[in-house]
């Protein structure tokens, strides 16, 4: 389901039950298309998050810990300016649409009373977050501009009057009785979901399938019921909270989605909901954005390996010949006087066989007798001496395909900074040029951070998310007698367990880490291996996060991100 105007009103109602006349003391913009509130309200501080992003716009409380850039983007500035300090007076929405607007009572730099409002427009890759002067309605300033020539409709740029996006001449689905819904529908032109969608503002087509599902049989006395019943319990704010999980899709909505099936997990609140539903998707849209080269230049190198190897392999077969070609060259030199230049085979005894069956040998022409056989000679020894170096082409060839997975796992579980720490990497190893030459090289004794986790027995996991992580944490941070977790022969992440003593919980956890950031993430039964840290060595020359360990033991556990999402620290 979308963030459609029924979720939206469903945000509203809470943010206005939990904000309200509540003071806003930080703004931040940790990402440039979204914003962070920490908001004073009913005697505790609560994070609110504003997001335009263009695949996942959104606005809800949030849990979520985001890092913040040391240097405040312009907009974030002029928030604080403006914002800080001030008293939030009412939060509504406009009809049923996707825009969200905060009224704000603050002063301005003369003392003064002043009003602004922030309006959120959610509204896919067109979203924005407005900031107006109250009385006159002009912008101050926005977290995205829209000059003329983007937009003949209406522009948004600092001093312009602010003006809503187009109407699309729909009802308000609050407000329609049984009469009104009859009118607006044809029965006859069927697709019932699209009419539905087409005539009511705030709809989604999931949000459509469901009241023409629970109408059973869509006639004209069901389909209005169904409509009615369902807009019943948005007016009396009846939400549902939930999600619920399909073997390939997640849905999220604040009404039960009876045609939906799968797993259903129920929440308190829709931002409890929403940070559930979002926590990740955006993070790895960012990434994609930030390295698409990256993600490319690795898949391009891993298929070039595969390639490779395929031909080393065909080189192999050709080296098998070997004893073949030398065993031409002696037939050949013990019937040269058969052989005349110019002929373009000969067929002779061989006398390697038990039958006494005869061989015909192809020859050169242009060569003489001795010549073919010198030939054949030559073709035996670099065949021979080929099969070494090929086998060893092979192995380094399949030691490279193993690291560039590695690091093709890494990027799906990866936030922003363990990006540029891969980044880093590749140039280190010199797979990629440094693009910031004219930059000082980061500091070698930087230590990478960690993802922490706290078992339900309260032991701390650390969690390394890429191969500079990965490293420290196992060769430099880990005791000896610590727990290290690895997935069996599958790509992933370390694991450690910072206690000598654990129950099995927490192992059971630990190995859920570990399942959860690999390769295997989405299987089920996922081994994993498990040793102390005193075991796992790095072998001398090997590619970066590579180990080798021993006495070992295996246990199988299915990812589970919830349980994940539960043990961060």
């Amino acid at each position: 389901m979308s963030f459609d105007g029924i979720v939206t009103n469903a945000v509203t109602t809470e943010l206005s039950n939990e904000l309200t006349t509540g003071r806003v003391t930080k703004i931040y913009q940790p990402f440039k298309t979204e914003l962070i509130f920490t908001i004073r309200a009913n005697g505790k501080n609560q994070q609110l998050l504003l997001s335009a992003n263009p695949s996942f716009a959104r606005v809800h409380l949030t849990n979520e810990k985001y890092d913040n850039p040391k240097e405040p983007p312009m907009f974030c500035m002029l928030l604080r300016k403006h914002l800080e300090g001030s008293i939030i007076e009412k939060i509504e929405q406009t009809e049923m649409e996707r825009i969200i607007t905060i009224h704000i009572k603050g002063t301005d730099e003369l003392g003064d009373r002043a009003y602004k409002k922030l309006i959120i427009e959610i509204m896919g890759r067109h979203s924005n977050i407005i900031l107006l002067n109250q009385e006159d309605g002009k912008i101050i300033d926005s977290i995205k501009h829209i000059p003329p020539a983007l937009s003949s409709y209406r522009t948004i740029l600092p001093g312009h009057l602010y003006k809503e996006p187009p109407s699309q001449d729909k009802l308000n689905p609050l407000t329609v009785d049984k009469e009104t819904f009859l009118k607006k529908i044809d029965f006859n032109a069927g697709k019932l979901e699209n009419q539905i969608i087409h005539q009511f503002t705030g709809i989604s087509p999931t949000v459509a399938k469901e009241i023409v599902s629970r109408a059973g049989l869509a006639n004209r006395d069901n389909l209005p019921q169904s409509f009615i019943d369902v807009m019943t319990q948005i007016k009396e704010k009846n939400f549902e909270p939930q999600m619920i999980m399909c073997e390939n899709k997640e849905y999220f909505s604040v009404i039960p989605l009876t045609h939906v099936k799968g797993e259903v997990r129920r929440f308190v609140n829709s931002s409890e909901m929403l940070d559930r539903y979002f926590y990740g998707k955006a993070e790895r849209d960012r990434v994609k954005q930030q390295a698409t080269d990256l993600e490319r230049f690795l898949k391009n190198e891993l298929q070039k390996n595969k390639k490779k190897i395929k031909k080393l392999q065909n080189t192999l077969k050709d080296a098998e010949k070997a004893q073949q070609f030398q065993r031409y060259g002696e037939l050949l030199t013990a019937n040269l006087y058969l052989v005349k230049r110019g002929d373009k085979d000969i067929t002779v005894v061989d006398y390697y066989d038990e039958q006494g069956r005869t061989v015909t040998i192809s020859l050169d022409p242009q060569k003489s007798p001795s010549d073919n056989a010198q030939q054949y000679y030559r073709k035996y020894t670099k065949a021979k001496n080929s099969v070494a170096v090929v086998e060893e082409q092979i192995e380094k060839a399949n030691e490279e395909i193993i690291y560039l997975e590695q690091l093709i796992q890494q990027m799906e579980s990866a936030l922003p900074k363990d990006v540029e720490e891969i980044r880093e990497e590749l140039v280190e190893e010199g797979y990629i040029r440094n693009r910031q030459k004219g930059q000082k090289k980061k500091k070698k004794d930087i230590k990478p951070v960690l993802e922490q986790y706290l078992s339900t027995e309260g032991i701390e996991i650390l969690v390394g998310k890429n191969n500079k992580q990965n490293e420290y944490l196992t060769n430099k941070l880990a005791r000896q007698d610590e727990t290290w977790l690895h997935t069996k022969d599958i790509p992933g992440s370390h694991v450690v367990i910072r206690s000598q003593s654990y129950g099995e919980q927490t192992l059971l956890e630990a190995a859920n880490l570990a399942a959860f950031f690999s390769k295997a993430k989405h299987s089920s039964s996922v081994p994993v291996d498990y040793t102390k840290i005193r075991h796992v060595k790095k072998p001398s020359g090997a590619k970066p996060g590579f180990v080798i360990y021993e006495q070992q033991t295996t246990i199988y556990v299915t990812p589970n991100e919830d349980l994940v999402l539960s043990l961060r620290k």
